[in-house]
C-alpha cells in the first residue's frame, strides 16, 4: 500500500514539469546563452523549433526575414553593432543552403554568428530525401565550427559550445545541424544547461602579453622617425577602441584604418588619416610607404590595402598583434609578431610607456599635412543640379552626425563613397560585407542592426543593384516596425563594375546597365547624365510594402527631402538620382595601377 503512494506521488510529480522535446530544449539553451533575438524563416524541418520559439515569445523575440539570406545578414548587423552573438534560423535543403553566403560572410568578417538550420530525421540523412542538403559538408570551408547533432543528450552541450567558440578568440560562425526526429523527441527529464564542453585542442585564449615583447614595441616607436598606425577590424572586435585612443594621443602617431577597422579611431580627430589602400585616401597610403614603423593592429594585410604585398611598406619595421596566430606572417612577415588579445595589448603599452619613449614627430607631421593639402579626399563640382552621390553622403553626415546614427552599406560604388565621405567616430556604428563584398548586405543588416538598437537611428546607404537582391526586406521593416531609413544612391547600373568597363573596356557596357535592354544605356550609348524614367519605380515598390518614399532628382530639393527622411517616425526610402559617370577614386598605394589589383 505504502509502495503504491508513492509510485502514485511520484508520477503526479512528473507530470507537474512541463513536457518538453529536443526542440524546446535547443530554445531554452539560446535563452540561457542571453539570445533575445532570432531571425528565423520556417520550413518542414525546422516546424518543431519554430513551435518551441512561440512558446517563449515573452523571452525571445522571433523576426521572420523574408528571405533566409535578409536573416543571416541581418543576424550579422545585430552581432556587428552588439559585439554579442547574432542567431538565425532556417529550414533544410534550400532554407539552408540560402544561408551559405552569410556564413562565408561572417567568416571572412570574424563576425560571431550562430546559424541553426533543421535537418531531416537522422535515417533519412544520406538518402537524397526531400529537402535534403549535406549542409555541414558544404559549410566546412567557411564556418569556424559546425555540428550535425546526433544525439538528444548532446543538444545542450552544443549549444554551449557554439556560443563559446563563435565568440572567443577570432569571432566567427558556427552551424548547428539539427535533424527533425531529435527535435520532437521527448524529453524524460529535465537536462543540465550548463554541461562541461568538449573541444579538445580549442585553446582560443591569448597568452598574457610578454613584457619583453611591450619593451621592444616602446623601443621601436622610441627610435621610430616616421612611425604609422595600421588598425583594421580586430580593434573593434576586441574593444580596443579606448586604449587605442589614449595610445595614440599619448605618442601623437598618425592613425588609418581599413574598411573594417573604421570607427576603432575617431574619423574627425586630427590624427586620423581615415582610411588606406585601393580607396583610401592619398596621404594614407603614402603615410604607410613611407612609414619607418608599421604598427599593424589587427589587421590581416589585405590585398585591397597592400596591392602588390612585395612593394607594401618596404621602408620600416613592422610589428604585427592579432588574437589569431594564423594571421602572423601568412600575408606580410612581422619584425616583431604578437600573438595577443589587442585591447590587453595596447593596455600593456599604455600601462608601460614614460616620456622617454616618445619620438618627435614634428618633422613627419609637416610632411604628412603637406601631402593632405596637396592631395585632399575631393570631388569635382558639376556646375549643375544634379545630386553627386558624394555630395549627397556628405550632407547625409552633416545632417545625422550628432545622432551618433547605425549605417549598414551594400556592396559598390556607394560602399566606398560612404567609407571616405561618411565620418564615423564611435565603433560598431559601420557595417559593411568587406571580405567578401555581398551585395544585397546592407538592407538586412540595418534591418538586425535597428532590432539590436531600437530608438536609435540606423541607415542603410545601398545602390539600386545592392537593394534589389534582398528587396523583399521592406516587408520586414513594415511588419516587425523597424524604422530603417534606405538612403538609396540610384545610378541605374552596376557601379563599381560599369566603373571598370570605363577603365579597362572603352566602356563597352556588359550587363551592368540595369533597365530594359533595348535602352541605349545598355551599350553605353547613352548620353543622358541622369535618364528620364527609372526602373524599377522604387518609391512604388516602397509604398507597396507599406513604406514612406519619395524620388528626388535635384541637389536645390535634396536637403530638404533627406530631412524629411529622417524626420520620418517609421521607415522610408528615399530614391536619390544620381548620374552614372561618377567614378571611385583609387588611391592605389606604392605607385601601383588599379590594374595591379583588380587584375593580378
Amino acid at each position: 500500500m505504502a509502495a503504491e503512494k508513492a509510485r502514485t506521488q511520484s508520477k503526479s510529480k512528473t507530470l507537474q514539469l512541463p513536457v518538453v522535446n529536443g526542440a524546446d530544449i535547443l530554445v531554452e539553451a539560446l535563452i540561457r546563452q542571453g539570445v533575445d533575438t532570432i531571425f528565423a524563416y520556417p520550413g518542414g524541418a525546422s516546424m518543431p523549433m519554430h513551435q518551441a520559439l512561440t512558446h517563449q515569445a515573452d523571452r525571445l523575440r522571433t523576426i521572420l526575414p523574408r528571405h533566409e539570406q535578409g536573416g543571416i545578414f541581418a543576424a550579422e548587423g545585430y552581432a556587428r553593432t552588439t559585439g554579442k552573438v547574432g542567431v538565425c534560423m532556417a529550414t533544410s535543403g534550400p532554407g539552408a543552403t540560402n544561408l551559405v553566403t552569410g556564413l562565408a560572410d561572417a567568416k571572412m568578417d570574424s563576425c560571431p554568428v550562430v546559424a541553426i538550420t533543421g535537418q531531416v530525421a537522422k535515417k533519412f540523412i544520406g538518402t537524397d530525401a526531400f529537402q535534403e542538403t549535406p549542409i555541414v559538408e558544404v559549410c566546412r570551408a567557411i564556418t569556424k565550427h559546425h555540428y550535425l547533432i546526433t544525439r538528444f543528450e548532446d543538444i545542450p552541450r552544443v549549444v554551449k559550445e557554439a556560443f563559446y567558440v563563435a565568440r572567443s578568440g577570432r569571432p566567427g560562425p558556427v552551424l548547428i545541424d539539427f535533424p527533425k526526429d531529435l527535435q520532437t523527441e521527448k524529453a524524460s527529464e529535465h537536462p543540465d544547461y550548463d554541461p562541461p564542453m568538449n573541444l579538445p585542442g580549442y585553446r582560443p585564449e591569448p597568452r598574457p602579453v610578454n613584457p619583453a615583447q611591450v619593451r621592444q614595441v616602446l623601443a621601436a616607436v622610441k627610435r621610430s622617425k616616421k612611425p604609422i598606425l595600421y588598425i583594421g577590424g580586430g580593434a573593434i572586435n576586441s574593444e580596443a577602441a579606448a586604449e587605442l585612443y589614449k595610445f595614440a594621443k599619448r605618442t601623437n602617431i598618425p592613425v588609418t584604418t581599413t574598411l573594417m577597422g573604421i570607427g576603432a579611431f575617431p574619423a574627425r580627430d586630427p590624427q586620423s588619416l581615415h582610411m588606406l589602400g585601393m580607396h583610401g585616401t592619398v596621404y594614407a597610403n603614402f603615410a604607410i610607404n613611407s612609414a619607418d614603423l608599421l604598427l599593424a593592429f589587427g589587421v590581416r594585410f589585405d590585398d585591397r590595402v597592400t596591392g602588390k604585398v612585395s612593394e607594401f611598406a618596404t621602408h620600416g619595421k613592422i610589428v604585427h598583434i592579432d588574437n589569431d596566430p594564423s594571421e602572423i606572417h601568412k600575408n606580410k612577415l612581422a619584425h616583431i609578431p604578437i600573438i595577443a588579445d589587442l585591447n590587453e595589448a595596447l593596455a600593456a603599452l599604455n600601462d608601460a610607456i614614460t616620456d622617454d619613449d616618445l619620438p618627435e614627430l614634428d618633422e613627419w607631421w609637416s610632411e604628412i599635412n603637406e601631402w593632405r593639402d596637396k592631395h585632399p579626399l575631393r570631388y569635382s563640382d558639376p556646375g549643375h543640379d544634379l545630386i553627386l552621390p558624394q555630395y549627397a553622403i556628405e550632407e547625409l553626415h552633416r545632417q545625422t552626425a550628432d545622432r551618433d546614427p547605425f549605417v549598414a552599406v551594400g556592396v559598390g560604388q556607394h560602399q566606398m563613397w560612404a567609407a571616405q565621405y561618411y565620418k564615423f567616430d564611435r565603433p560598431r556604428r559601420w557595417m559593411s560585407s568587406s571580405g567578401l563584398g555581398a551585395m544585397g548586405f546592407g538592407l538586412p543588416a540595418a534591418m538586425g542592426a535597428q532590432a539590436a538598437n531600437p530608438g536609435k537611428l540606423v541607415i542603410d546607404i545601398d545602390g539600386d543593384g545592392s537593394f534589389q537582391m534582398n528587396i523583399q526586406e521592406l516587408a520586414t521593416l513594415t511588419c516587425e516596425k523597424l524604422p530603417v531609413k534606405v538612403f538609396l544612391l540610384n545610378n541605374q547600373h552596376l557601379g563599381m563594375v560599369m566603373q571598370w568597363e570605363d577603365r579597362f573596356h572603352k566602356s563597352n557596357r556588359a550587363h551592368t546597365y540595369l533597365g530594359p535592354i533595348d535602352h541605349p544605356e545598355a551599350t553605353g550609348k547613352g548620353t543622358a547624365a541622369i535618364l528620364d524614367e527609372t526602373y524599377p519605380n522604387f518609391v512604388k515598390i516602397a509604398e507597396g510594402f507599406g513604406i514612406q518614399a519619395r524620388q528626388v532628382r535635384s541637389r536645390k530639393e535634396f536637403p530638404k527631402a533627406l530631412a524629411e527622411m529622417l524626420a520620418a517616425p517609421g521607415p522610408y526610402v528615399l530614391d536619390i538620382l544620381c548620374p552614372y559617370q561618377e567614378h571611385v577614386l583609387p588611391m592605389i598605394p606604392g605607385g601601383h595601377t588599379v590594374k595591379d589589383i583588380i587584375l593580378e
